[in-house]
């Protein structure tokens, strides 16, 4: 008979100590201090006598910066190599077209920080202030913070445990100058893991508009896509819809299309109907995306007449009605 261990309560990211060790119950858990991940931790004594418990300093801060920002927008996907990064900029890209509009692009992939690369700023480092540190900027209206700026350079690896991570993401919200946004983007690494947890704890009070969740068309993605859906589901966050990227190429030649990812099970409009959210729309392959990418330079502008374009530009549109914009 297999026996089946009992599932442990995970800690809210915001009780779990910056210097904590490996495994640390939080300090808001019954466990905090008396627990054997406990024995030589700094905060030992203090966990276990319950003084630690209580809201995390840092929100104060984070709901002062957060008041400023209009509408903010999670970009999702349980599956790595769907293209959230690509589809983070292309939306910057788009709202930032609109120069009344202020945007925000953060990048909290920590351990995979793409987003500078693809919008043409990977050289840039962050500055500071006496209003605390300044985000890049690709144009006036299109500021930028990512872990990217702060690497020495970009073969650099980054091997953070939670804590660490939930600390950064801490920062970008509190310690960034984001100034009055209309839209601040969210480009999340895949799965629902730390940074996922902490990016919901820390907007819990001031408040997530939505997140849009990215797949491509074949069921190994799906699977993933699933999961982290019901991840909103559970955690509160309002699910905009849904973005099938990859979804069939079309030749510039011979104008056939063809099925690069077979959608087996449906595809991501078959999943939309099943989980009841909103199917957004489908990105056809482009390989001048990922060209675009690679250079820094925004597709929808370079590339125009593309279809794919045709495909962005309608999901977006479709984000801003569903955001009542």
């Amino acid at each position: 008979m297999i026996a089946l261990q009992q599932a442990q309560n995970v800690p809210d990211p915001l009780s779990v100590p910056a210097n904590a060790p490996e495994h640390c119950p939080g300090t808001e858990s019954e466990l905090a201090g008396k627990s054997d991940a406990c024995a030589g931790c700094a905060n030992q004594e203090i966990c276990a006598s319950g003084k630690a418990r209580g809201p995390d300093p840092a929100l104060p801060f984070v709901n002062e910066r957060m008041a400023n920002v209009k509408r903010k927008i999670l970009v999702l996907s349980g599956k790595g190599g769907v293209g959230k990064s690509t589809f983070t900029a292309q939306l910057g890209w788009a709202f930032a077209a609109d120069e009344e509009l202020q945007t925000g692009i953060m990048d909290v992939d920590i351990c995979g920080p793409s987003i500078p690369t693809i919008l043409g700023i990977a050289s840039e480092q962050v500055h500071s202030s006496s209003s605390g540190w300044s985000p890049v900027y690709v144009q006036d209206n299109l500021g930028v913070m990512s872990v990217g700026f702060m690497l020495p350079s970009s073969r650099d690896a980054v091997m953070w445990r939670g804590p660490k991570k939930n600390g950064l993401i801490s920062q970008f919200l509190k310690d960034v100058d984001w100034g009055t946004l209309d839209y601040l983007l969210v480009d999340t690494p895949p799965g629902t893991s730390d940074e996922h947890l902490s990016i919901v704890s820390y907007l819990k009070e001031s408040g997530i508009d939505g997140a849009v969740v990215i797949t491509t068309p074949q069921e190994v993605a799906l699977q993933d896509v699933r999961r982290e859906i019901d991840f909103c589901k559970k955690v509160g966050i309002r699910v905009l819809g849904l973005v099938e990227n990859m979804s069939g190429f079309v030749c510039p030649n011979c104008k056939n299309e063809s099925q690069i990812f077979k959608p087996s099970t449906g595809g991501g409009r078959r999943l939309a109907e099943d989980m009841g959210v909103e199917f957004l729309g489908a990105v056809p392959l482009d390989p001048r995306i990922g060209k675009s990418a690679d250079y820094g330079v925004s597709f929808l502008d370079e590339y125009p007449d593309s279809p794919a374009t045709t495909a962005y530009l309608d999901i977006i549109e479709k984000i801003k009605q569903q955001l009542g914009d």
